[in-house]
């Protein structure tokens, strides 16, 4: 199959498809004379699996361990525990970030209880003053990203 049909079975942008295979996470497909990619059944599995692993938020990083250790099937399945596990941990950390910015956006909210003039607005006010905010730390700014998003 082309690559636009790779795209509409798997819901998929061509653009991603490609960038998968840039990223080395999708293998290189065979080519036809007219240099159109061919796609086959490994490679529709494969971008299930990587589509699976980015909708649970893993990094392409975290994806492209596990597609090695995929690669070898009658090795212990001990690392891929450990990097559910890391990814676990990230999660739960941007959890606690999360929350504690809900705390902050929420503190934040109080400032303007009552609606008023804008030139007034207790929100507007605390932002400029960056009253009860804290700096980003740099995992938040990663976690924005979360790596390459595709």
């Amino acid at each position: 199959m082309k690559i636009g049909d790779l795209s509409a079975q798997s819901g998929t942008p061509v653009e991603t498809i490609r960038f998968y295979e840039r990223e080395g996470l999708l293998p290189k497909p065979s080519r036809t004379t007219s240099n159109y990619r061919i796609y086959e059944g490994p490679h529709v599995e494969r971008l299930a699996f990587i589509r699976h692993c980015r909708s649970l938020d893993m990094a392409l990083d975290e994806i492209r361990a596990l597609l090695a250790l995929q690669a070898a099937p009658n090795e212990s399945c001990e690392a891929v525990n450990n990097v559910l596990d890391e990814h676990i941990e990230h999660v739960a950390q941007r959890i606690r970030e999360l929350t504690a910015l809900k705390k902050q956006l929420v503190s934040l909210r109080g400032q303007c209880a009552q609606a008023k003039d804008v030139a007034h607005c207790g929100i507007l006010s605390g932002l400029g003053q960056g009253e009860n905010l804290e700096q980003p730390t740099a995992r938040q700014h990663v976690s924005a990203s979360h790596g390459k998003r595709r």
